[in-house]
């Protein structure tokens, strides 16, 4: 039957197929176990057979490194031994602390800072604000690469292991151990004014930012003209704890010029201001005032017609206080004749000298006149205290004369 012949070749076909699968299948698993090691050790999640294996264990691993006996290792050439290392890293302390003073070493610029080798496992940065005292905002100003110094330690670690360092904290500190030892030896210093305010001037001392009045300022106005410029100062208030530093020009002019000025001294000056009242006179740095009343013997009406701003005029000190640092001028004192000032000034200043003496010589006289009146009065007193007093003779002699006598008579009666 043509059915049954195509069935039975149909059959046929899939067992020929079928047979042909498994002889390849058993061909294949025939040369995997042949080319297999003996000590095969599966990796961990390798597959075998579509069957995942067990991870290996921490043994395994280590027994799969195996590569056989270390070495031997020549201590000799290394200059120290296994032992002296150990001993060494027992010495050495790692731990750092906020407050910490370390010596470090500036290795690399960074943007606003600078990388410091301190030793510990990652450098430590110092932020361009902790560079200097007085930070100028670059940091290739304040440190150099290589630099060796020492640093505090201003944090904790980041997560990172690093550290913050700073320069500033320490010179913060140099600067008012610098100041106190200043306050106790009471020494004068220069000063540099870095900014002005509407009470007085800021000035650099030792790197600390100091305040000078504008009382105490001599021969000078707190206004922007004077940044940049030094002065001789000395300290008023220091006060660490409040941070508080108050200095005075004043105080220093006084003890370093004052103490050669004396009343009668002519001295130069330049006018600097005109007020209503008088002028202020600059003599060697100290400000000096020349009232309107002291000027000439005369009257004046109009201060400006008489002297001018910035002249060059002569002056006489009639008084000083030298712990205040204030001056009283007078140039009448210089006048050869009264109102001469108001005339001829140029002759009052080149004649001041001789015109000086001359008042000098009068001054001593009067002082002679003063004195001998004085004596002569002392004398006198003298005289009435050596003649005997006697209380009852006195009144014997009161009760005795004639106007005692009548006056006691109509008592009698």
């Amino acid at each position: 039957c043509p059915v049954r012949v195509e069935t039975l070749h149909l059959v046929t076909t899939l067992f020929r197929s079928m047979l042909g699968r498994a002889i390849c299948v058993a061909l294949a698993l025939g040369v995997a176990t042949a080319f297999t090691p003996s000590r095969w050790v599966p990796t961990r999640g390798a597959v075998t057979m579509g069957a995942a294996t067990q991870p290996m264990s921490k043994f395994e691993r280590l027994q799969s490194r195996w590569k056989g006996e270390p070495r031997p290792v020549d201590e000799t050439k290394a200059g120290f031994s296994y032992d002296a290392f150990e001993a060494g890293l027992g010495d050495t302390s790692c731990a750092f602390a906020r407050g910490d003073v370390i010596p470090g070493k500036v290795v690399q610029y960074e943007y606003q800072g600078a990388l410091v080798d301190i030793g510990a496992k990652s450098a430590a940065f110092m932020p361009l604000r902790e560079a200097a005292l007085i930070p100028d905002g670059d940091v290739a100003t304040a440190v150099s690469i290589d630099e060796t110094r020492d640093f505090q330690i201003i944090s904790e670690e980041d997560e990172n292991g690093q550290l913050l360092v700073s320069i500033r904290r320490l010179e913060f500190q140099n600067a008012w151990d610098k100041v106190l030892a200043s306050q106790v030896e009471d020494k004068a210093f220069d000063g540099e004014v870095i900014g002005v305010n509407r009470g007085g001037a800021i000035v650099n001392v030792h790197g600390l930012r100091a305040f000078l009045p504008g009382s105490h300022l001599c021969g000078a106005i707190p206004s922007e003209e004077i940044i940049g410029q030094s002065f001789r100062l000395k300290f008023l208030e220091v006060n660490q704890e409040t941070n508080k530093l108050v200095v005075s020009n004043r105080r220093a002019v006084v003890e370093d010029q004052m103490r050669e000025l004396s009343r009668g001294d002519v001295v130069q000056g330049v006018v600097k201001a005109i007020k209503p009242y008088g002028a202020f006179v600059e003599i060697a740095g100290m400000s000096g005032l020349l009232h309107i009343s002291q000027i000439s013997y005369d009257r004046i009406e109009d201060l400006s017609t008489v002297v001018e701003l910035n002249s060059l005029i002569k002056c006489m000190i009639i008084d000083h206080d030298k712990v205040n640092g204030r001056i009283a001028l007078s140039t009448k004192t210089l006048e050869p004749e009264p109102g001469d000032m108001l005339k001829d000034p140029k002759m009052v200043f080149e004649k001041a000298e001789e015109t000086a003496a001359k008042y000098h010589e009068r001054m001593e006289a009067e002082r002679r006149a003063r004195e001998e009146a004085a004596k002569d009065i002392v004398m006198g007193l003298g005289e009435d205290l050596e003649t005997p007093f006697s209380a009852s003779s006195d009144l014997e002699q009161i009760l005795s004369s004639p106007a005692a006598e009548g006056e006691a008579a109509p008592a009698s009666e």
